[in-house]
């Protein structure tokens, strides 16, 4: 089986790649690239993303047909994708960090700024943080309700469907850390940098 981290330049990966190897020991091979036809042929995606929403959806876009394939790939074929931090934020239709920019569309919902409560909670978020499962979801299987998670965020993914919500964390609000949609996962928070429950969630990702 192949799991393929997408490479398009969002930030330093290495966290991801090396936490994803680790898991995967020899069962499973990890590739990272951003050859379409590798793509196509993965049979997992991960879409990591570091730095600023519209950063991040430029840079795709950069990478000649790119967006399309990762449409291809997740709606289309409907193969398991995660995204992790911006990476799942970019699941949404917009977002509004630098200035308004369209996501990919995949889970209807808009990415705003965290209130931070007239300066009562420091932005951005950044710490270990307990999740509130609230749903079963194949990737927090085995995940104790109440585990610390590692985020690094200013802005938050607000779906229109709750029902994708499988888990929040309570930071100025219930903030959205973890949905699940058919074959679509993501994660508000880092699980490459969240010990060997992270490592877990990565685990499960793999196993699917």
């Amino acid at each position: 089986m192949n799991v393929t981290i997408v490479d398009y330049n969002s930030g330093n990966i290495s966290s991801v790649i090396n936490s994803f190897k680790e898991v995967a020991k020899d069962k499973v091979n990890i590739k990272v690239t951003s050859d379409l036809n590798q793509i196509k042929s993965s049979d997992k995606l991960v879409l990591p993303g570091q730095g600023s929403f519209k950063s991040c959806v430029d840079a795709l876009s950069n990478i000649n047909g790119l967006i399309d394939t990762l449409d291809e790939f997740a709606i289309k074929d409907k193969k398991p994708i995660l995204g992790i931090c911006v990476g799942f934020q970019m699941f949404a239709d917009v977002g509004y960090e630098e200035k308004k920019t369209k996501g990919l569309g995949w889970i209807s919902g808009k990415v705003l700024k965290i209130d931070n409560q007239n300066g009562k909670y420091k932005l951005p978020h950044i710490g270990w943080n307990q999740l509130n499962i609230v749903k079963d979801s194949k990737i927090l299987k085995n995940i104790k309700n109440k585990s610390h998670m590692y985020f690094v965020h200013s802005y938050e993914f607000i779906p229109e469907n709750k029902n994708v919500i499988s888990a929040t964390t309570d930071y100025s609000s219930k903030i959205v850390c973890s949905i699940e949609k058919e074959n679509i996962f993501g994660t508000q928070f880092h699980p490459e940098k969240s010990d060997k429950i992270g490592l877990k969630i990565l685990d499960n990702f793999i196993n699917l």
